[in-house]
């Protein structure tokens, strides 16, 4: 089968360790199940694997990619969950392309609990944006950051992939969402989904109970000052940096809440996946790219300025 995978690893020229061609078909596992994949979208993680990271050279070469929706064999239209129980991974699990093959092929083998219904009403291009970006930011918005205890929510980084769906889910939830990006466009963009956009360590109107933190480093600071008091802190991410300063001070004169999130579980999943059908929420698609240009589609990914997703059309 045809597929998108890591040959070698490549720090500062991951385009290179790229490889598209012909691959085995997917390896048969009690309890595991196979999906034609109809369409799969990319995340800077693709680009961490071609750089080595996650990875060691015996497990090359790996089927890149988390994300996709498909048929499963018999017929029902599925949206992949990309957590796979690893007893031999520190964490305890693993995502899809880093133990696993992962989503950028024809075919891609899974456990078959981790096959979750596909709503009638999202696009095959719309269901596989969901997963793992959208998943994470679902997961920190609602179980770690409790946000149905807060009317405003500040995210850090606007154009991200987990950053544009937490503003939108946040929005969604009729909450009063502030958005940063250094971006004057992005900026532009993200406040026509209904959120103010601000520049970064801008004041804001008021403090607010959750802060959804991907940046790191550049904004931790003023994530730490626009805290209410007992205000949560999410943290998934580190793009600026993973050792911020900050004044412990304020985290226990403020009570706030630090915590630590990465993806979700099933049941997650399907509750966003419903309530995206049913708040007519679609996620932002950047470019939906054929499966043929999946090269291009990288190149894009990595030149860096894509708002939204990337999709590949595993049908072109």
């Amino acid at each position: 089968m045809r597929a998108a995978f890591a040959t070698r690893f490549d720090d500062a020229n991951p385009l290179s360790a790229l490889a598209v061609g012909e691959m085995p078909e997917p390896e048969r596992r009690e309890g595991w199940t196979t999906v034609e994949v109809r369409s799969s979208s990319l995340n800077h993680h693709d680009l961490w694997s071609l750089r080595g990271v996650g990875l060691r050279e015996q497990q090359l070469p790996m089927i890149l990619g988390c994300d996709a929706a498909g048929v499963a064999p018999g017929g029902e239209e599925v949206v992949v969950y990309p957590v796979v129980t690893t007893p031999g991974d520190p964490r305890g699990y693993s995502l899809l392309s880093e133990h696993f093959p992962g989503t950028l092929a024809e075919r891609v083998s899974v456990p078959v609990e981790n096959l979750v219904p596909k709503p009638a009403d999202l696009s095959w291009e719309d269901a596989a944006c969901l997963p793992t970006a959208w998943l994470t930011a679902w997961r920190m918005l609602t179980t770690k950051g409790r946000v149905d205890e807060t009317d405003a929510v500040l995210i850090q980084g606007a154009g991200g992939g987990v950053a544009t769906a937490a503003a939108l889910i946040a929005v969604a939830m009729d909450k009063r969402v502030y958005v940063t990006s250094r971006d004057p466009k992005k900026r532009e963009r993200i406040s026509a989904l209904g959120a103010t956009a601000l520049e970064p360590g801008a004041r804001l109107p008021e403090r607010v109970g959750v802060i959804i933190e991907t940046v790191g480093e550049a904004t931790f600071e003023h994530s730490m000052k626009a805290s209410a008091p007992g205000a949560r802190i999410v943290v998934s991410g580190a793009t600026s940096g993973h050792l911020p300063k900050f004044d412990l001070r304020r985290v226990y004169a403020m009570q706030l809440e630090i915590l630590g999130s990465s993806m979700g579980t099933p049941g997650e999943l399907a509750a966003l996946l419903a309530f995206c059908a049913d708040k007519a929420i679609r996620p932002v698609v950047d470019e939906v790219i054929g499966f043929s240009e999946v090269e291009r589609a990288f190149e894009r990914l990595h030149e860096g300025g894509v708002f939204g997703k990337l999709v590949l059309d595993h049908t072109r």
